[in-house]
């Protein structure tokens, strides 16, 4: 079973958002709806202080929100097709406002559209034509060598605040908080300014190798979590994106950008209006989409008529957008003209109102993201190893910047309210509930009940039940040493119980970390227990790992198909170069089977008369891990991937020898393991597994190379799901999967489906074996030896984001469908949080 907690960390600050409080006065402010005069809303109308800068969009619905720091009596509003119209504001903030558009000529100089747009004859499309050609000329592409400092500042807001919010019980003697309220210039929304992160960097780019760097200088938030983590997590929450790639992603999803040269089959344009800015003439577009449930974009952008370099860019997610917890998401991105032919991005800004629910009146979370840029130079080209990768270095000092720093460093000033924000967190830090409920949300996000004083982690709490055939219901008690995310050495173990076999298990490793630059680790443990060991494939000398196949609680047929197992392993390994890891280690296992119903027997001789029942076994292993492009947090003895998609290619050589500690075989192993994700725009995501293997040398059962099945109602990763335990057996073998997940993009297109914004996808599973004549002589287990020689495969079609946080899989075998006891269909579940 598949439990994702990817969305862990989001949901992680929708707990922790309970309670803290600040506001951003704003002296002008109205919500509203633009009409036509038959009383129908106008989508994607301009709504502009007059005397000013500050606009916005209209959303699909006619409703708009506008706000500014500064006192305005007067909105310019435009559509095309209508004479912009003056509307007077009676007093500084107005909700609920109605503005009725007169009918009007349309403008001389633009042809109207209304609903989907023509593709012919349509001068929006021709000024788009002229961006895709100079795309690649335009801003930082026209040079070899780029580099600027960058100011980064997120801030987190809870939002939709109402008095009987305020009055929770769960805020008792947090009531602080609630003094100060305000609304959002985006949505119109009330909300609380919780938790601020600022950080300075440098970034060098080079165009010529494809190579880019980024030296962070400051850092610091507002004293939740340790900053280097909180930095990552936001890294990975707001991904850096380039307005004219084809493709933008975000939260895991990729949206078409209105800019993409696939947007004319996506998104309807106009063009609305052409004005100066900045001394340069540019045109105005409206972009939105032709079609509902897709990954889209609404809004408009300005584009320079000789350049046809974007100006102002602003757009805004469809509320029909097939993505989870994220009710809305904003952007806007500013450029500054350098000279007559240079647009450079001056400032960037992103919001997004995360929420269980899409409806208006949800409540929810604001992420916001304010990006400047500013010391732009040129064609300074740096050594080749500049842009070498750090394979484990922190400097702790950029986490530890005076207040004096930042008053001089920050690109802009904060406001009170959000100096405010820091003064907040400290109070609230002394607050005994907000400790507890603060304790609470970090045991669920990371499945440990902390012991601070101890330096003492008690779980995981997610493993202290299970069930198997030959245990029964287990229980499971453990822990770990915990003195920080940069820990050096970290001891960790456990002990369970089965009820059944009335029998203690129990498993211990200890890691330390001896270079911090090279990340040297040495590592040992033991483990006593009882494994389904045909549960995978490509496997590595885990002291601690544990498969769901030998927990599960419920199984399709019988399955006591169980090892005893003793394992203890040495081991040291070095990552010279960022995400290359080389390994080399020792281990020495007993294998015996823990069920009455199963055996791993093997001759012992040559005459096939004498049998042993246990494999004792001392290997040898050295091993080589890849991970191109993975990101992690920490820099100890463990590290935490980032929840981005990554290459990993591992390579896992062993050699086993015969008399060593009374050691059974001698035999050589060789298993290769390949993961490759593709991201296909708006298609959706591929995954594609392949797995080799050969054992040379004669082996018994126990230390062959089983195909796993799935005996479980859940999906296993790298399983093949109509497969029994122990059904296919071999000594050599290649395995392929794949798996494309469309993101809802076939079935948006069904009416009657659209609306539950359901998930397709596809996968096929294949795999080739075979078993030598050696191996087969030696086997006295019972248990007949069966090799897919003719390639075993199944293929499947699943519905994800049932109810947003269930899959379905449909299986079918492929062939082999006259097996006694096969599935040739099974149908099989996950839960997990997606976006």
């Amino acid at each position: 079973m598949k439990f994702f907690f990817s969305m862990k960390k989001i949901f992680t600050l929708f707990i922790l958002f309970f309670a803290f409080a600040n506001t951003i006065s704003a002296q002008t402010k109205v919500s509203g709806i633009v009409l036509d005069n038959t009383n129908q809303p106008l989508p994607y109308a301009n709504i502009v202080f007059k005397g000013s800068k500050t606009g916005v969009v209209s959303n699909e619905d006619g409703r708009f929100y506008i706000e500014s720091p500064d006192n305005y009596t007067v909105l310019l509003v435009s559509f095309v097709g209508f004479p912009t119209k003056e509307v007077k504001l009676p007093k500084l903030v107005n909700y609920d406002f109605k503005i009725v558009m007169s009918e009007g000529n349309a403008l001389k100089e633009i042809v109207v559209y209304a609903g989907k747009t023509s593709k012919k004859n349509n001068p929006a499309l021709d000024i788009l034509r002229k961006i895709w050609e100079r795309r690649r000329k335009n801003g930082l592409k026209m040079f070899k060598q780029y580099q600027y400092e960058k100011y980064e500042k997120v801030e987190f807001d809870m939002n939709t605040i109402d008095s009987a919010f305020m009055k929770n019980k769960i805020f008792k003697g947090m009531e602080f908080v609630f003094k100060n309220i305000d609304t959002s210039k985006v949505t119109g929304k009330t909300y609380l300014p919780i938790f601020i992160n600022e950080s300075i960097s440098d970034f060098y780019g080079d165009n010529e190798t494809k190579k880019t760097k980024e030296v962070l200088k400051a850092n610091k938030n507002s004293g939740l979590g340790n900053g280097d983590g909180v930095n990552m997590f936001i890294k990975d929450l707001y991904n850096d994106f380039d307005i004219y790639e084809n493709y933008l992603n975000f939260f895991d999803k990729s949206f078409t950008s209105p800019l993409s040269t696939t947007g004319i089959d996506v998104y309807n344009y106009v063009l609305a209006d052409t004005a100066f800015i900045d001394n340069k003439w540019c045109y105005n577009i409206v972009f939105y989409p032709r079609r509902k449930n897709e990954l889209t974009f609404k809004g408009d952008f300005w584009v320079n008529d000789s350049t046809f370099a974007i100006k102002k860019i602003n757009m805004a997610i469809t509320k029909s957008a097939n993505i989870n917890w994220v009710k809305d998401i904003y952007i806007e991105q500013e450029f500054e003209v350098l000279n007559d032919s240079v647009f450079l991005p001056t400032r960037d800004y992103m919001m997004s109102d995360f929420a269980l629910k899409k409806k208006e009146e949800s409540k929810g979370v604001y992420g916001k993201r304010s990006t400047l840029y500013r010391n732009f130079k040129f064609d300074e080209k740096k050594p080749d190893n500049f842009y070498k990768q750090e394979v484990n270095f922190i400097d702790n000092m950029v986490y530890k910047k005076t207040d004096e720093f930042w008053e001089e460093n920050r690109f802009e000033k904060l406001n009170k309210d959000e100096v405010a924000i820091y003064k907040m967190i400290d109070t609230l830090k002394t607050v005994k509930k907000f400790k507890q409920m603060y304790n609470l949300v970090s045991i669920l996000g990371s499945g440990y009940i902390e012991f601070s004083k101890l330096n003492f982690d008690y779980g995981p709490i997610f493993s202290s039940v299970g069930f198997n055939e030959v245990e029964g219901i287990r229980l499971r008690a453990g822990g770990r040493t915990y003195f920080g995310p940069n820990d050096l050495w970290r001891l960790q173990g456990y002990t369970a119980y089965g009820f059944d076999d009335n029998k203690f298990k129990y498993g211990i490793s200890g890691k330390w970390m001896v270079d911090k630059k090279n990340r040297i680790i040495l590592s040992a443990g033991n483990r006593r227990d009882v494994e389904q060991i045909g549960a995978s494939l490509t496997n590595t000398n885990d002291v601690l790992g544990r498969s769901f196949a030998s927990s599960a609680f419920f199984t399709t047929g019988v399955n006591g198909k169980l090892t005893n197992i003793n394992l203890t392993t040495i081991a040291g390994e070095i990552e010279p170069v960022k995400n290359l890891i080389f390994q080399v280690g020792y281990s020495y296992r007993t294998l015996e089977s823990a069920s009455p119903t199963f055996s791993l027997d093997y001759y012992t001789d040559n005459s096939f008369t004498n049998t042993a029942s246990e494999v004792k076994q001392a290997e040898l292993s050295l091993q080589v891990e890849y991970t191109p492009k993975r990101k992690t947090i920490g820099y100890g003895v463990e590290r935490r991937d980032v929840d981005n998609p990554y290459s990993r290619f591992f390579v896992n050589y062993t050699q086993g020898f015969k008399g060593f500690i009374q050691s059974d075989f001698e035999y050589q192993k060789l298993q290769l393991y390949y993961k490759q994700p593709i991201i296909i725009g708006a298609l959706g995501r591929s995954n594609l597994i392949m797995e080799l293997g050969k054992t040379f040398g004669k082996v018994p059962l126990g230390l062959l190379s089983i195909v796993p099945g799935n005996q479980t109602y859940f999906l296993i990763e790298n399983t093949f799901s109509n497969l029994n335990f122990y059904e296919f057996v071999t000594d050599e073998y290649a395995t392929f999967q794949w798996e494309h997940n469309f993101n809802g993009r076939l079935l948006s297109r069904i009416p009657m489906m659209r609306k539950l914004n359901l998930r397709e996808l596809v996968g096929v599973r294949a795999v080739y074996g075979t078993v030598s004549d050696e191996n087969i002589a030696l086997n006295a287990s019972g248990l007949v030896y069966k090799a897919p020689v003719n390639p075993y495969w199944e293929y499947n079609v699943g519905i994800g984001n049932i109810f947003k946080v269930f899959r379905l899989d449909f299986t079918w075998r492929g062939n082999y469908r006259d097996v006694p006891d096969g599935n040739n269909f099974t149908v099989k579940g996950s839960f997990g949080f997606y976006f």
